[in-house]
């Protein structure tokens, strides 16, 4: 059995409800909030202006433009459906939204946190194939494909996510736990040492290290094509350089989030088997560095991507408004 995650004198109490203030200053706790609030609005304004340019524009409809759409997506639900939430428990220390909603609240989190990953997987299997075999590409990642990929990669994530939650396995053991939602009005992210195994091997490191497998792949496949560069006609070699430059600013992203992510589920795997001893205020800081990492996809887009930055003016700027503005052209001509 698993070891207690609180003092079991809370145990008594399970029947009443406590008001928990925090006990930050008023400026500390308005300058978190400025600072978060800032964070969320980068991630829901920017994800929704990769979803409208994909969605949009008709010359950026792509297999590898759908995936990245749908991952935006992903990042957008994040910073409108549980970052504001998440950023009131960090703050205030406490949940005051109730038990149900702390179970749907969990749920959603750890769903889109691994919908993101497996829309990294994804991204690198699409970026193999463009790069290492760009001849059989087109027949192979077809739209009809990716729409199967983007299925699966919510559809498992949301399967696993809700049923590990609602069913309680992942705090199965942990003596206390359910003191520390009723009693204390607390919403702890809190996995048992089975869970938290599970959690960083198949969500994170396997999926994470098939990535990296994958890039360093086509990182060599990308030097070769340098070196035959020289004898290519100018069309190829754009073509070539167009596909490296891909496969370097998503492996960008990739690494962003494993950087972003990592902490996290090492705190995770670590934390039942240090008797749930790591701080409140540490598991919200490697809990929001992961949550920032969709605050960075926008902006690695926007660093890398021409056709970003062309079609993100084009919003602003209302012209999108316009009769057939779905036709104008945002990306480069080869």
């Amino acid at each position: 059995m698993e070891r207690t995650l609180t003092n079991p004198v809370c145990l008594q109490f399970e029947n009443v409800s406590f008001f928990c203030p925090t006990d930050r200053p008023l400026v500390i706790r308005l300058g978190i909030y400025i600072f978060l609030t800032g964070c969320i609005i980068i991630t829901v304004f920017g994800n929704l202006g990769i979803i409208i340019s994909i969605s949009h524009f008709k010359e950026l409809h792509s297999p590898t433009n759908f995936l990245i759409l749908s991952m935006a997506a992903t990042d957008f639900f994040l910073g409108v459906l549980i970052m504001p939430c998440s950023m009131i428990r960090s703050v205030e220390r406490c949940w005051y939204f109730g038990k149900f909603f702390c179970k749907i609240h969990y749920s959603f989190d750890l769903m889109l946190s691994v919908i993101s990953i497996f829309h990294l997987c994804s991204i690198a299997i699409d970026r193999f194939y463009a790069v290492c075999d760009p001849l059989h590409y087109p027949n192979k990642i077809t739209t009809s494909v990716t729409k199967k990929m983007i299925f699966i990669c919510w559809s498992l994530p949301a399967m696993f996510a809700f049923g590990v939650v609602i069913t309680n396995s992942h705090v199965s053991g942990i003596v206390g736990y359910e003191a520390l939602v009723d009693c204390f009005n607390l919403c702890p992210i809190t996995f048992n040492k089975l869970w938290s195994v599970i959690m960083f091997f198949a969500c994170f490191f396997i999926p994470g290290s098939v990535m990296v497998g994958i890039y360093i792949q086509i990182f060599i496949v990308s030097q070769r094509h340098a070196n035959i560069l020289k004898q290519a006609s100018t069309r190829n070699k754009i073509l070539i350089k167009i596909e490296s430059k891909a496969a370097r600013t998503l492996s960008l992203v990739m690494g962003v989030f494993i950087l972003c992510w990592m902490p996290f589920f090492i705190t995770t795997i670590a934390d039942p088997y240090l008797n749930f001893s790591v701080s409140v205020d540490v598991y919200n800081i490697v809990l929001w560095l992961g949550y920032f990492n969709s605050a960075l996809n926008p902006i690695i887009y926007g660093l890398f991507y021409p056709w970003f930055k062309k079609s993100f003016k084009i919003i602003l700027s209302g012209k999108i408004l316009h009769a057939n503005s779905s036709s104008i052209c945002v990306l480069a001509k080869l």
